[in-house]
């Protein structure tokens, strides 16, 4: 089966159980800001999210800044959100709470 962007109904029921991430204004991806309580805890939630997106063959865009990490995920293949953002955000959500 192929990969295939999520009907707007699929984002509203994804975007429903992702209560931390929102919609970019301007385009079909969603975004959350993530506060640490320090560079290196910052860079090691990123290194966890790099290797299971490595696995996962889905990668995200973002940016750190000391202890802030801005993640921005779409699926550039279907030029919108599929099911690899959802799973990835909530990757990204379980890690964050522990």
């Amino acid at each position: 089966m192929a990969l295939q962007k999520l009907t707007a109904q699929e984002q509203t029921d994804a975007l429903s159980k992702l209560k931390e991430w929102s919609l970019v204004d301007g385009r079909e991806a969603i975004k959350r800001t993530l506060t640490f309580k320090d560079f290196n805890a910052a860079f090691g939630f990123m290194t966890r999210v790099a290797l299971y997106a490595d696995k996962a063959d889905h990668h995200p865009e973002w940016f750190n800044v000391y202890n802030r990490v801005e993640v921005t995920l779409a699926t550039h293949d279907v030029q919108g959100l599929s099911i690899r953002d959802v799973k990835l955000a909530e990757f990204i959500d379980e890690i964050y709470k522990q």
